[in-house]
């Protein structure tokens, strides 16, 4: 028993885990910190990179004199995605057994184009959030936002790979159409092999890191559902053509000289290159992939830079009224999920070992 005026050991103890969550916490908030600056950076870098070369005044003017009604049909163009990014996740949600309303989730998905603009990852964070306060499980969340990631690249592939044999007239650089039909190549062969694995014998698959089998668990369901597949992967091509279109129309308001096909072509590759997570919302990235791709074709770099900034601020105002449906949410007043659960680290949520992950599958 401790002499009087020295601390319990329970006191003390309790006081040491306090003080490493404490610094556990400020060692998060601050590698958080600098991946935030450092995306911020390649953003700022790249746009600086880009306009050193430009001629600012003609950009300006480039801005000033897009013709309003193409700029209006743009983000009209651009609001409409949210409702085909609604219709895949919904499709997705029930492919592995959840039943969420369609409002609901177009709600969800509106906030979270909010906070892909603000935050790095943060759409992702804020349906993971809303959707738990439906009162859907952890394994289903996560299930849900994966595989509409994975969905999403794979449909781009696609996209790429019809439009390869025009692309090969328009890319002279060899070595760059071999990396963009290796990216491409790659995607779906690893969606061949990750829809196979769980058909492995169990002495294969204990060989195989536990992560990439719980990835592969929770991609099976969506990806292999016998109903309401073709509409899924339909909802998902509607979505980057949304974005093709939203191009072309700014393309046209700034009398740009891009041609529809062309259009199909490349932007495409310009999607692919600003979903890379590297900056703030795309910014920078998708500027210098603009100019690169429509470059190809003739297109002036003031021209591409100010198409990309126009797509850039449309996805923005959309963002703005995300937000604006963000502070109306009833979610943020409700809460159907457990609380402990609920705020428990996300990391903590994976499973345990592959025989969970199998148990936590819905039948197909």
């Amino acid at each position: 028993m401790p002499s009087p005026g020295q601390p319990h050991p329970a006191d003390a103890q309790s006081r040491r885990e306090l003080a490493a969550d404490a610094w556990n916490g400020l060692m998060l908030l601050g590698k958080k910190t600098i991946i935030v600056l450092t995306k911020f950076m390649v953003s700022a870098g790249i746009i600086i990179l880009i306009a050193r070369d430009l001629d600012l005044s003609s950009l300006k003017a480039d801005l000033l004199a897009v013709k309003l009604h193409m700029l209006a049909l743009a983000m009209l163009l651009l609001f409409a995605q949210t409702f085909a990014l609604c219709s895949r996740w919904i499709l997705i949600l029930r492919a592995i057994g959840v039943c969420l309303d369609w409002v609901a989730g177009w709600r969800i998905v509106l906030a979270s184009a909010w906070f892909n603009q603000v935050l790095p990852s943060g759409g992702e964070a804020v349906r993971i959030w809303m959707l738990r306060r439906q009162g859907i499980k952890w394994s289903q969340t996560l299930s849900s936002i994966v595989a509409d990631r994975f969905i999403g690249l794979l449909t781009l592939g696609f996209l790429i790979s019809v439009g390869m044999p025009i692309l090969v007239s328009r890319i002279q650089d060899h070595v760059l159409l071999f990396a963009v039909a290796a990216i491409v190549a790659t995607a779906y062969f690893g969606v061949i092999v990750l829809v196979t694995l769980n058909r492995l014998s169990a002495r294969m698959t204990a060989a195989i890191p536990v992560r990439i089998m719980q990835f592969a668990a929770l991609l099976e369901a969506p990806l292999l559902a016998r109903t309401g597949r073709k509409a899924l992967f339909s909802s998902a091509i509607v979505v980057h053509l949304l974005t093709v279109t939203a191009c072309y129309v700014l393309a046209l308001g700034l009398e740009a000289g891009l041609s529809a096909l062309d259009a199909f072509v490349l932007v495409p590759l310009v999607i692919m290159a600003a979903a890379v997570p590297l900056s703030i919302g795309g910014w920078g990235i998708r500027e210098g992939a603009m100019v690169g791709a429509l470059g190809l074709v003739g297109i002036a770099s003031d021209k591409a830079l100010a198409i990309s900034i126009l797509l850039g601020l449309g996805n923005l105002v959309v963002g703005v009224i995300g937000g604006a449906v963000w502070l109306l949410a009833p979610e943020r007043a409700t809460y159907g999920a457990e609380r402990a659960d609920a705020a428990a680290p996300l990391h903590q949520h994976h499973y345990a070992n592959l025989d969970e992950v199998r148990r936590t599958e819905l039948p197909r």
